[in-house]
């Protein structure tokens, strides 16, 4: 049943926000919708997989899968921040969300992105060292190291959602409520404030160069020197089980990078409600899906570990 604007916000209080959503009721968008609810528990119980077989497996226990397990858990973590409350609206009508519920969407959104992006690069650096110093693995990658590093990529990303919270919902919003998005996004709520946003897009513009940009230089100065040691290589097994993860991760690196570029490095007059919709999608529902599917099921340990809990269960 189709409910009106004005009955949405009789339904709301002064202070929420009203989420358009992605999806109408045609059997079209009601078609695409439960296509969201499938990819929503693929990535549910992939991820849950992963973190489970890299804690239960022994063979698992070593810097490369701990960093995978942390990527699962933020891709986990990030597609149910914006999927369950989305599918609540939709399913139940109601289009609102409060201040606080923003507040917690934009936090936990903002800090995954940001802690993701610092940890690919940590992933980056990783295959670096146990490509091109594999003697010295063991001390430049040991398990203290790899501690700092993942701890590091938690505690940047959530101070980047502190500022933003802070920041964001510290503007006054004096017009219309209604977010033209299925959450709660920063970018979106720019354009709704009456008050002068443009210092605060400098420093969202400055976090995206140190947030994005950064972390994709070190990862593109780590792939160049593997890809150098790798063509030197003799071993051609060697060679086909280092090209395999590199490529794996580059994938991942690719529309995780390229879709959050294209969302936060753009100016907000040239943005597209569509555009941006779409490609929110993607890296928020469809990408926490086909990361473990690309990087992780295709590993060799990770098939053997599954099939022995498997083993262990029957």
């Amino acid at each position: 049943m189709k409910i009106s604007i004005m009955e949405w916000e009789n339904q709301t209080s002064s202070s929420d926000f009203i989420l358009m959503g992605i999806f109408s009721h045609t059997p079209t968008h009601m078609f695409l919708f439960s296509l969201v609810l499938g990819i929503f528990t693929v990535a549910l119980l992939a991820n849950t997989i992963m973190v489970l077989l890299i804690y239960l497996d022994t063979r698992l226990h070593n810097p490369m899968y701990l960093l995978l397990s942390q990527l699962s858990l933020m891709d986990l973590m990030l597609i149910c921040t914006t999927v369950p409350k989305m599918a609540y609206n939709y399913l139940s009508g109601r289009r609102s969300i409060s201040a606080a519920g923003c507040e917690a969407q934009i936090f936990f959104y903002v800090s995954l992105l940001g802690a993701e992006c610092f940890l690919l690069a940590v992933m980056a650096y990783d295959r670096y060292v146990a490509i091109c110093y594999p003697l010295q693995y063991p001390n430049l990658m040991n398990w203290k190291i790899c501690g700092v590093m993942v701890a590091s990529s938690w505690i940047l990303g959530s101070f980047d959602g502190i500022v933003d919270v802070a920041t964001t919902l510290s503007f006054s919003y004096c017009g219309s409520r209604e977010i033209a998005q299925f959450f709660c996004d920063v970018s979106v709520l720019l354009t709704l404030s009456c008050t002068d946003t443009s210092t605060f897009e400098t420093l969202v513009f400055i976090c995206c160069v140190l947030m994005l940009l950064f972390p994709l230089l070190l990862i593109v100065i780590s792939y160049t020197r593997v890809i150098m040691a790798v063509i030197r290589m003799s071993s051609e097994e060697g060679r086909h089980k280092a090209f395999t993860t590199c490529t794996s991760h580059l994938l991942v690196v690719g529309m995780y990078y390229g879709a959050a570029m294209f969302i936060y490095m753009r100016p907000t007059s040239n943005r597209s409600p569509t555009q941006d919709k779409m490609v929110s999608s993607f890296y928020t529902i469809l990408t926490p899906m086909l990361n473990p599917l690309i990087y992780s099921f295709r590993n060799k340990d990770v098939a053997k570990a599954f099939s022995k809990v498997l083993g262990k269960g029957k």
